[in-house]
């Protein structure tokens, strides 16, 4: 670590707690302007529906919802920018004050329906044992017997096993897609198989947190209460469905790109997984993929180079995000040939690594997922 650290300048380490402030305040401002944008929509269309007009009031209304579209589309990148800063937060990275870091944080993801503390604690624990299979906390493989899936004898019909219709796999993924972080949170699916049934992120004596952690979860639990009574109250003085169309459709976007972001980060047939002691902290931390081009432009700007950059991250959580890429060129030329990169396309990518990612053997220090044939990249160790 020594080595990898001494590969980049030191000057990229420095927090400079005003320009981490400069980034939140000009999201809060994209999101206050997209939220003024968004509350002319109606109004505006009404009044153009009901004047003299060369255009039906059907095509006026798919203009209408073609506006919307662009509110929502846009406005969920904001929030899930906006999130990241507060992930930011969660690893020290925002401020150098430890006070300044958790308050945002806090603040911030509690009104993305996220418990702070909580989600701080196992997400620190998956930093620190990445890709371990028995430690991590998230994106854990299915192993061959999790998927009831009989031994490789040379004659499995793997046709029948994983004779999912391309539509059926297509439902599997959307659903992966908006529901997986609150599923991961309520239920701890994706994560480690071993843990007592009911393991959550709201519960204080879940097996995740340590007794001396439990009024953390208490106070993350009481944010998102909080926010949940500001919901309330939004849907009494706007209406539900202009609550839905401002704030609940961005905010199932965010969970959308969260979870896409993760798990095109996490899951690749070319990154390992490991067992016992063929895990090192270096070997999880390198088992990482950054995707230069997610969204293009969109992804760099909006989502703080979080796709891009994940791999430096890993090694160095708290390294400011707009050091990142500059850092990135430093660690990708120390670690040469295992640094994992891909330029495809992000949904293309979220597809193929959809089927082509569907579990690890049950035997193995050195494990590669497998495809829907029993087929796979690399040859276990």
């Amino acid at each position: 670590m020594k080595e990898i650290r001494a590969a980049i300048p030191a000057q990229y380490f420095v927090l400079n707690t005003f320009k981490a402030t400069s980034y939140l305040a000009r999201d809060l401002a994209l999101a206050c302007c997209a939220w003024t944008f968004a509350t002319a929509i109606d109004p505006c269309f009404a009044h153009l529906i009901a004047g003299p007009s060369v255009l039906s009031p059907v095509l006026w209304n798919i203009l209408r919802l073609s506006a919307w579209s662009l509110y929502w589309w846009f406005q969920g990148l904001i929030f899930t920018g906006i999130w990241v800063l507060g992930h930011e937060c969660g690893h020290g990275a925002f401020s150098l004050n430890k006070t300044a870091n958790d308050t945002i944080g806090f603040v911030i993801h509690s009104l993305l329906f996220t418990p702070y503390f909580s989600w701080k604690i196992s997400h620190h624990r998956h930093h620190v044992y990445h890709a371990s299979m028995t430690r991590d906390e998230t994106y854990v493989p299915s192993t061959r017997s999790d998927r009831g899936i009989p031994q490789d004898t040379g004659d499995i019909d793997y046709d029948e096993i994983f004779g999912d219709t391309p539509l059926y796999t297509l439902f599997l993924l959307i659903r992966q897609q908006l529901v997986g972080f609150p599923a991961y949170l309520l239920f701890n699916v994706s994560g480690q198989q071993w843990y007592p049934k009911g393991t959550n992120h709201f519960n204080p004596a879940s097996i995740l947190f340590t007794p001396n952690q439990r009024k953390a979860v208490v106070l993350s639990n009481l944010g998102v209460g909080f926010a949940t009574c500001c919901l309330i109250y939004a849907v009494s003085i706007l209406g539900p469905a202009m609550v839905v169309n401002l704030y609940v459709i961005p905010w199932l976007l965010v969970t959308h790109w969260f979870v896409m972001i993760t798990y095109l980060q996490h899951t690749d047939p070319r990154t390992p997984h490991f067992r016992g002691p063929a895990w090192t902290f270096q070997r999880g931390a390198v088992a990482t993929v950054d995707r230069p081009n997610f969204l293009g432009w969109q992804g760099s700007f909006f989502l703080h180079n979080v796709v891009q950059c994940h791999t430096i991250h890993h090694f160095f959580p708290k390294i400011p995000f707009y050091n990142a890429p500059q850092a990135t060129r430093h660690l990708k030329a120390f670690l040469g040939d295992h640094y994992v990169s891909s330029d495809t396309p992000a949904f293309q990518a979220l597809w193929d690594n959809y089927n082509r990612c569907q579990f690890v053997e049950d035997q193995g220090d050195v494990v590669f997922y497998k495809d829907k044939q029993g087929r796979s990249v690399y040859r276990d160790a």
